[in-house]
């Protein structure tokens, strides 16, 4: 019996989860986005100034908002949201205000309203998600949620008659 010799070798290989608009370098300290003056300093992006020279540059969030590539999507639906409509933009915009604050890369970038839904794109797959689970504690309804591209990306539905 031929123990091993038969085996496919050719296995596919899967690649590790790639992000488009996170690099593999470090950005040089500090960068500042040319755009929304973000400044890339101590590993991460802040809302610090810098009163160094810079390095200028455009931040993934700046970068995803001029693609129109959002990294989550927050469906609102039902009539309860209809009613509701001002309340709940507040405590999204007062989400993204915190969270902004903390994490420049985290923003809305369009509020729209589709025939049957509000749809909420977020730079962040973060935001989206405090958003979508936050309509969900405030006020109940059905919420969904479901990953894709390898996790770089969320689209949630949150619905409420």
């Amino acid at each position: 019996m031929d123990r091993g010799r038969n085996k496919r070798r050719d296995r596919l290989v899967q690649e590790k989860s790639h992000d488009v608009y996170r690099r593999r370098e470090k950005w040089p300290e500090p960068t500042q986005c040319s755009s929304c003056k973000a400044v890339f300093v101590g590993g991460r992006w802040t809302w610090s100034s810098s009163d160094q020279a810079v390095n200028n540059a455009v931040c993934p969030a700046c970068q995803r908002i001029a693609d129109r590539y959002p990294a989550g999507v927050v469906e609102i639906r039902g009539e309860f949201s209809k009613e509701h409509r001002t309340e709940i933009l507040n405590l999204i915009h007062n989400l993204e205000n915190a969270e902004k604050a903390e994490h420049p890369l985290e923003r809305i970038m369009a509020i729209s309203d589709e025939v049957d839904a509000t749809v909420i794109t977020t730079t962040g797959i973060h935001l989206a998600r405090h958003i979508g689970k936050a309509l969900a504690r405030a006020y109940e309804g059905d919420l969904t949620m479901q990953y894709g591209d390898g996790e770089q990306s969320v689209h949630l539905s949150w619905e409420r008659d």
